[in-house]
């Protein structure tokens, strides 16, 4: 999904992540949550897969992280920073 937007531009830490926007001008920054979103969709993992690597992560229930996932993933979208 993300490997799909060749106009974007993506640095990721153990702080976050930047992503330059080439075809917007613009750089949009992730905390390490949404980081971690970023690396496990160019990897090609589903929802349910980020989800459950999340939840184990950071000790939150999998039902919590996978909502909060869907609705990272739609602000994404809303940015155009994944496609529609």
């Amino acid at each position: 999904m993300v490997n799909q937007q060749l106009h974007l531009r993506a640095t990721v830490n153990e702080d976050g992540a930047a992503i330059l926007d080439l075809k917007a001008g613009r750089i949009s920054t992730l905390n390490s949550s949404g980081a971690y979103v970023w690396q496990a969709l160019a990897r090609g993992e589903e929802i349910a897969t980020i989800s459950e690597g999340l939840a184990h992560q950071t000790g939150a229930p999998v039902d919590a992280v996978r909502q909060d996932v869907v609705e990272f993933l739609e602000a994404l979208k809303r940015q155009g920073l994944l496609p529609e």
